[in-house]
């Protein structure tokens, strides 16, 4: 078989910094924002300017996301970056999301908020037809999704479901057959094909499983579907976070999802991937490249990891101080009684011990970790659960501080009746317990068998 490598960079939320992002109202967005608004030109001017350069490969994969929020003038900077690395000999491949289209498109100044030009989505197609379109053995424009062909023995089935209000997020019928079609056909012509789709087909975490628009609609039947048929791997993005996960079809059937952080926020990861042949895959994680903007002396990762760590301080400050805010993020109806309980829960995190916390459930805390505040426990437990490989595993001091409260609470953890993605009871010790320790796939390096 001919080799095939490639880099994947995802979520790339390109911001024509021109149109505005500053001011009062501008701070006030960002206070609940992971990813970077003002900085996300200069993050992708170093994105690209990095693979337009390297050796490695000369394909790029993009799957979805591409703008910050649909404004014309951040596609058409986009592209321009697109067109720089054709021009350096690269091969281009992108989908787009529902970030790439909008009715409503903002920029921030001092004056306030401001609208600017929108992109519909049926202007999409055009927009980037050069991207994949242009040269695909197959088209379904309807649902912007094709075939391209990226060795005599491999090709890229790229899926888009962000088309009408009533299948958004998933596949409707038609689409699902011309899936089908496109995996059958490759098997027929002895070829490998997988997958790139923005949404995750499986959670990133199993805590997502819990959270509707963490993984894509219907994404049990879809997998399933995908598997049994011959498509084993699918890249996606969307919950910008780095995670691999696996599922066995009832037929023995594998399928892989390997989803990627965000290009613009913490975690910020490009995957490079090689297949040693159609079976085995190699996945690697590199962190995106140093940018230029004044970090105030903090390495870019640090900058990008510290406006992550203020999301989560933010919304537990909130819980404190403004908790009607914090009801509304949380889609709660406030009354006097979800207030209060809001505000308690935020001046426990506010001053809380980890020592202190794990005292109310008499479980042993190590000294390692007595000092440490129990809002700072939590803003790692939350980044760990998006840079992957969580490590608060059993047998660490943070992981047994844990799971030693999650077993005092187990039951009533029982006694709550929340279904997963399938239906079926949720055992929410379970989840929580490998949400905050990964105890499977490596999320960031791992070597894949697809058979």
């Amino acid at each position: 078989m001919s080799k095939l490598n490639f880099y994947l960079i995802t979520d790339t939320h390109f911001f024509k910094n021109s149109l505005g992002a500053y001011g009062k109202e501008y701070d006030e967005f960002m206070r609940f924002e992971q990813k970077c608004f003002a900085e996300t030109e200069s993050i992708n001017n170093a994105i690209f300017d990095y693979l337009a350069t390297q050796t490695k490969t000369e394909t790029i994969l993009i799957p979805g996301d591409l703008s910050f929020n649909g404004e014309k003038e951040s596609h058409l900077g986009f592209i321009k970056l697109l067109k720089k690395l054709q021009e350096n000999g690269k091969r281009v491949f992108i989908i787009t999301a529902g970030h790439d289209f909008n009715d409503y498109c903002r920029g921030y100044t001092d004056a306030g908020i401001h609208e600017v030009e929108h992109t519909n989505r049926d202007e999409l197609f055009d927009l980037y037809y050069e991207f994949g379109f242009k040269d695909a053995i197959a088209v379904d424009k309807k649902h912007l999704s094709y075939v391209a062909q990226l060795t005599p023995d491999i090709r890229l089935l790229a899926l888009n479901n962000d088309g009408t209000p009533e299948c958004k997020e998933t596949y409707d019928e038609e689409q699902m057959q011309w899936i089908r079609e496109q995996i059958r056909d490759a098997k027929a012509n002895n070829q490998m094909i997988f997958a790139m789709n923005h949404y995750p087909l499986l959670p990133g975490q199993p805590i997502f499983s819990l959270i509707g628009s963490a993984v894509q609609k219907n994404s049990g039947a879809i997998t399933t579907m995908l598997a049994d048929e011959g498509c084993n791997l699918v890249f996606t993005g969307h919950m910008h976070n780095q995670a691999i996960n696996e599922k066995i079809t009832e037929n023995g059937r594998k399928i892989y999802d390997v989803c990627t952080g965000s290009a613009i926020g913490c975690p910020a990861y490009m995957r490079y991937v090689e297949f040693e042949d159609l079976d085995t895959i190699n996945i690697k994680s590199e962190p995106i490249p140093d940018f230029q903007w004044d970090t105030n002396g903090r390495t870019c990762k640090k900058y990008l990891s510290d406006l992550f760590d203020s999301m989560i301080l933010n919304m537990l400050s909130d819980m404190k101080n403004n908790p009607e805010r914090m009801a509304r993020k949380l889609g709660v109806k406030s009354s006097p009684v979800i207030l209060k309980a809001i505000r308690f829960v935020g001046k426990l995190f506010d001053k809380l011990t980890c020592a202190g916390f794990c005292r109310l459930f008499f479980v042993k805390c190590d000294k390692s970790i007595k000092k440490m505040l129990l809002k700072d426990y939590i803003v790692q437990l939350v980044q760990n659960l998006f840079a992957g490989n969580q490590p608060f595993v059993e047998g660490t001091p943070e992981g047994d501080a844990f799971l030693g409260v999650l077993r005092r609470l187990n039951f009533i953890l029982k006694k709550i009746n929340i279904k997963d993605l399938d239906g079926n009871k949720a055992d929410l010790f379970e989840i929580l317990k490998h949400s905050a320790g990964n105890y499977g796939i490596d999320d960031h390096n791992a070597v894949l068998k697809l058979k």
